[in-house]
């Protein structure tokens, strides 16, 4: 490679690199921000729409190209269970943590339900629910049998590892409830 050609290269190269850097820098501040509100110790109802999508999104790419076995199994059966919660959580209104040491004070039922724990809680009994009816083949009691739609969202068939990995996903929002309070 002659000199003035090594030169132009190197040049353009630079050129390249410096705005792909300022790009970066700024796609990498604006990504901080998301990550920040993102996993903030008090996210939002936003937030949790976002974290909805997202999983929805997982749960439709492990249903479309991952093999039978592990990660379709259990993996999407984990993810489900924090899927509805986060769903749960995106439209029904959470008390900021004030209003939440009021309410637990004032012993308010129904407004308990919808804290981390209880709400999970209520999300895995559901999970488990609908597992249960699988196995007492809910779908066609509902007269559902020949819908499509109705077989994939309740299921046909009662597997005991999807009540393991219900559990699992309980465990997980668990998990990240007690490290958001400890921190």
């Amino acid at each position: 490679m002659s000199t003035k050609a090594h030169l132009l290269t190197s040049w353009y190269y630079g050129r390249f690199c410096h705005l792909n850097r300022v790009k970066l820098g700024i796609n990498l501040s604006m990504s901080a921000a998301v990550v920040s509100v993102l996993f903030s110790r008090h996210p939002s109802r936003k937030t949790f729409f976002i974290y909805a999508v997202l999983l929805f999104l997982t749960e439709v790419l492990i249903a479309l190209y991952a093999p039978a076995g592990f990660i379709r199994g259990f993996v999407g059966d984990v993810l489900v269970v924090i899927l509805l919660f986060c769903m749960v959580r995106a439209v029904v209104p959470i008390a900021n943590p004030v209003e939440k040491a009021a309410v637990k004070n004032t012993g308010d039922g129904i407004k308990r339900f919808f804290q981390t724990p209880w709400l999970a809680l209520v999300v895995l009994l559901f999970a488990f629910a609908i597992e249960f009816g699988q196995y007492w083949g809910l779908v066609d009691k509902l007269g559902l049998g020949g819908n499509r739609l109705a077989r994939i969202v309740i299921g046909s068939h009662f597997d005991p590892l999807d009540l393991v990995a219900y559990f699992v996903g309980y465990l997980i929002l668990l998990g990240c409830y007690w490290k958001r309070c400890e921190s």
